[in-house]
């Protein structure tokens, strides 16, 4: 049963010997051959594969990079037009108002009222451009949820009336400002 179709040829005198395996070589010839083309094709189909899902890869990164660079200025634009819409008119006066700024100590000039309210925690400063603004607390506590590093300076509400102040028996002069 294991006859192939080119032995029962040579047996019936159809084909020399010589032919059939003449006939088996190219037979087996064509096969490797038709496997290389295979391999070469299908190592060409994973390469084509591979950079594109390398590209795609690179594509969702760009895409997210934009992204949140357009929340990073969404978030500027609404901590800007908080800052604009909400700061004090006419803060300028000649009390000098010292607050920290990462490691710098800085001198914003505001009036007594706004001095006041700034050390008693209802307002806080803001930096705005290359300049700041004062602001109401509960103002620069929505600008916090949005943008931290833009609120300079804000104290705690109600910091200055604490019973467990152990100098509190000690009268403030007053000419000493800070």
């Amino acid at each position: 049963m294991a006859n192939s179709l080119g032995d029962q040829f040579l047996k019936a005198g159809l084909v020399s010997k010589d032919r059939l395996n003449k006939a088996k070589k190219s037979k087996h010839k064509q096969k490797k051959a038709k496997n290389r083309r295979d391999e070469v094709a299908s190592e060409a189909a994973l390469a084509a594969r591979k950079t594109a899902a390398e590209k795609a890869a690179r594509d969702r990164e760009l895409n997210q990079q934009q992204k949140e660079a357009a929340e990073r200025r969404a978030i500027q634009a609404q901590v800007r037009q908080l800052i604009e819409m909400n700061r004090l008119p006419g803060e300028e006066g000649d009390v000098g108002y010292h607050f920290q700024d990462g490691k710098a100590i800085k001198i914003l000039y505001v009036s007594q009222e706004v001095h006041d309210r700034l050390g008693r925690g209802l307002l806080a400063i803001a930096r705005l451009d290359a300049g700041y603004a004062v602001i109401p607390s509960v103002v620069a506590e929505k600008i916090r949820l949005r943008d931290a590093a833009c609120i300079v300076s804000r104290e705690a509400p109600g910091a200055d009336s604490s019973d467990d102040d152990p100098y509190a028996d000690y009268k403030v002069p007053d000419d000493l400002m800070w």
